[in-house]
């Protein structure tokens, strides 16, 4: 071990906010990597609720986090805590954890469980983030974990409901997740070969599209597939619209929290084991008040104050790409 490695015994871990698939094997690497380390952890149930609820499970041999690397969702659970955003949760928690002698938390979750990471740090107890949000809008990391697991889920319904649109010639307005982040609609949408993606971070054209949807039926084609970010709008009402322009027979699908679960994808699998033994390490060595990041394919630590104060813009080459690619 590298002498600047600070010597810490024991840590806790907690996943909060929005689930996604991947926190099981993030949990599992901060697991075995401290066990290796000669590091004991404490996972507690629930996210912030359970540190305030002294709620946790002793994780203190491989044993206690076999079989769950393939598991969606977390086994530790989640929940909202506003109790925890007061002075008075926050002074309780922070109680909590000194009272169990830790040395560190690792938090596993979006901006709202970082933005807790964040206010534990500023307190003084050392906090290493770790981004997990399907909506990948958390800045400072190319990536963050369970966007993979619900591209993938997203692109794979896509498939499913063109051979429908096909059998039936019908166009299809499918609403996924992306309350203030279009990136899930734009990459589904290239991925699988929407004619449009209509996303938060760029106006759309009703008229354009309505006459693309026309075009295409009028050339043959059998179906046609537009994906709608939920924070652009919703699909019932986006589908009238294009009903109401064109004449065109349309269906609408919400495919909501089946975006959320599933079995972990290769590269969540391993993305995630690699994020929790980085979080880990950044501990030994005395940080705090950091995320972990993946940064041109390298793993960085990012200040927790940078990532929550600025909006992580989608790439102008993906803006570019589906563009190019609509039909």
């Amino acid at each position: 071990m590298s002498e600047t490695l600070k010597k810490i015994k024991r840590i806790g871990v907690i996943t909060s906010g929005g689930d996604c698939s991947g926190m099981n094997p993030c949990i599992r690497s901060v697991v075995r990597t401290s066990i290796s380390k000669g590091i004991k952890v404490f996972g507690f149930k629930r996210g912030y609720q359970g540190i305030l609820d002294n709620d946790f499970l002793t994780l203190d041999s491989n044993h206690s986090v076999s079989n769950i690397l393939q598991r969606g969702g977390t086994f530790l659970q989640s929940a909202r805590c506003l109790a925890f955003k007061t002075d008075e949760g926050l002074k309780k928690g922070l109680d909590n954890l000194i009272d169990l002698e830790l040395d560190g938390l690792i938090v596993i979750g979006g901006d709202g469980s970082l933005t807790g990471a964040h206010k534990i740090h500023l307190a003084g107890f050392p906090t290493i983030g770790v981004p997990a949000s399907i909506d990948n809008d958390l800045y400072g990391t190319s990536m963050s974990l369970g966007v993979d697991t619900a591209l993938n889920a997203i692109m794979n319904s896509v498939d499913t409901i063109r051979d429908t649109a096909s059998s039936h010639e019908r166009a299809f307005i499918i609403e996924v997740m992306g309350r203030n982040c279009g990136y899930l609609a734009l990459t589904s949408a290239i991925a699988s070969g929407a004619e449009a993606a209509i996303i938060p971070e760029v106006p759309y054209d009703l008229d354009r599209i309505s006459r693309s949807l026309v075009r295409r039926f009028k050339e043959g084609k059998t179906n046609s597939i537009i994906i709608l970010a939920e924070g652009a709008g919703s699909a019932k009402e986006f589908g009238q619209k294009i009903r109401e322009k064109t004449g065109i027979e349309i269906r609408e699908t919400v495919l909501g929290h089946i975006q959320r679960g599933g079995s972990p994808t290769s590269f969540d699998r391993i993305f995630a084991s690699k994020l929790g033994r980085n979080a880990v390490i950044a501990l030994e060595e005395g940080k705090s008040g950091e995320m972990i990041a993946l940064k041109d394919d390298k793993y960085v630590t990012v200040p927790l104050d940078l990532v929550l104060s600025k909006q992580r813009p989608l790439s102008p080459q993906l803006l570019d790409l589906a563009v190019l690619l609509e039909s």
